[in-house]
């Protein structure tokens, strides 16, 4: 590569350089959890990202680790996709938490095209957030997942069982969520800026 080429790269706005001295500032949205947004850098979830949610049980509320981000987002008039959920979503509990359900649109698509369909949403860049649910993916899968958010800007949720916390994933952000009856346990088990190692990246949430 030329030097004039090299410095077109370097001048782009998301390169970080270590002589730099700072990280490249991080657009997120607010988790709603002040205690979660203060262990992630930026404070929140990262736009123009996959955000990885892995769940020890599905159903036992982990979709509402999500709602504040889903009502302000909503409230802003941004469209939030939920793909092939594996319960309906309950209208009247996002009512309740502020989200509006004129800015929701739920897609019902079989395991083959839940991911294709959510890489077209996050790519299009007219939703703020995508959740989908994917059971068996793999790395190149979840790759086009993650390029899509960035080219959209949008915000990608995907849903997968715990056990895929051992497998490489390209995510920005990966969540380790279990519950135990009114508690939420939520583990960072990965984030795009790094951890913050003097910290506990482990925390309880009772959303």
């Amino acid at each position: 590569m030329s030097s004039v080429g090299l410095n077109e790269v370097l001048r782009y706005p998301g390169i970080w350089r270590r002589s730099s001295g700072s990280a490249p500032t991080l657009r997120t949205q607010a988790t709603g959890c002040a205690e979660l947004d203060s262990l992630l850098p930026g404070g929140g979830w990262p736009l123009g990202a996959l955000s990885e949610i892995l769940f020890t049980q599905d159903g036992l509320g982990e979709l509402s680790l999500l709602t504040p981000a889903l009502a302000e987002l909503t409230q802003r008039r941004r469209r939030v996709v939920f793909v092939a959920p594996p319960y309906i979503p309950y209208a009247p509990a996002l009512q309740n938490h502020g989200v509006d359900l004129n800015f929701v649109t739920q897609i019902q698509a079989s395991n083959g095209d839940s991911s294709w369909s959510a890489e077209q949403c996050l790519r299009s860049g007219g939703c703020g957030a995508v959740l989908c649910w994917l059971h068996k993916t793999d790395y190149a899968q979840l790759r086009r997942l993650q390029l899509a958010a960035e080219t959209g800007g949008s915000i990608g949720f995907v849903f997968r069982p715990a056990a895929a916390a051992h497998s490489a994933s390209p995510s920005g952000l990966r969540l380790l969520v279990d519950n135990d009856r009114e508690t939420t346990h939520i583990e960072v088990l990965k984030c795009r800026g790094g951890l913050d190692t003097r910290r506990d990246t482990r925390l309880r949430w009772n959303g």
